[in-house]
């Protein structure tokens, strides 16, 4: 039996990440889901963000998924861990859950040459320390620095990110990261919504420091990871669809989409089961 591959997210910030999958591995089959009535997820509790991804995990893998990847920082950041370890078990053997964390940590040491990086992200992922445990897993010698940017999802979501009225908070965020690594060369956009504020997060951060975007990252990583296990490549359909799902009932759901996937689409609501 094969289904398509599941793209997860709280909201629309996923499609960023969707976006460059879709671009690397256009013959698959591809179900997005974004729990828009519920988002976002960034300050909820552990268990709270636990029980929402997990029942959104669950209805794609009722839709035939085999594989799902969480476009989600804070999902990836609390609830992932709990899903490989207690929750697979539960259901075939052959199903997949990953995030989008791990995928930039295993790299992350490649782009730095002062071994000091940043992290910008929101509250939750911020707090779960999850960059921090997972880059010192592949690359122990780094110093990490995080800064939470409480702001930034909500100017996204209200599509104020690009006018003035952004540029304090950004300024405030990038400053405040600054001032706790002044050596720091690699800046990596933690949220999947951060990718729409790129020139307005360049425009306040020194040319000589990289910025990294998670999407053409995690795109990689499961490019590489399915040729590393064709078993599980088997049971990802090759048609070349494309569905987009969303639990809120939002008229303007498709355009905003769009506005994170970077081409039209056609967003469905649904009840999750």
């Amino acid at each position: 039996m094969t289904g398509p591959i599941g793209i997860f997210d709280s909201g629309y910030g996923g499609l960023t990440v969707f976006k460059e999958i879709a671009a690397q591995l256009p013959l698959y089959d591809y179900i997005y889901l974004g729990d828009n009535a519920r988002a976002p997820y960034g300050g909820r509790s552990f268990e709270v963000i636990y029980k929402y991804t997990l029942e959104c995990v669950e209805t794609l893998f009722n839709m035939g998924c085999p594989l799902v990847i969480l476009a989600c920082n804070t999902a990836s950041a609390k609830a992932l861990r709990t899903i490989q370890q207690q929750d697979l078990q539960r259901w075939e053997p052959w199903r997949r859950v990953l995030g989008v964390i791990r995928p930039t940590a295993e790299i992350i040491g490649n782009y730095t040459q002062t071994g000091q990086i940043g992290i910008l992200a929101t509250a939750g992922t911020v707090q779960s320390s999850s960059y921090l445990l997972e880059i010192a897993h592949f690359f122990p010698e780094l110093q990490v620095h995080q800064e939470a940017c409480p702001m930034w999802v909500p100017l996204i979501e209200n599509q104020e990110h690009e006018g003035a009225g952004a540029d304090f908070f950004v300024q405030k965020n990038i400053t405040r990261l600054l001032h706790q690594a002044p050596q720091m060369d690699t800046l990596v956009l933690g949220c999947t919504h951060y990718p729409l504020m790129w020139s307005k997060i360049r425009q306040f951060t020194p040319a000589s420091i990289q910025l990294l975007s998670q999407g053409p990252i995690v795109a990689q990583s499961l490019a590489d990871y399915l040729i590393r296990h064709p078993e599980k490549e088997q049971r990802c359909s090759k048609g070349g669809s494309r569905t987009f799902l969303t639990t809120e009932a939002d008229p303007n759901a498709s355009e905003k989409g769009s506005l994170f996937y970077g081409q039209p689409l056609f967003m469905q609501q649904i009840e999750l089961n």
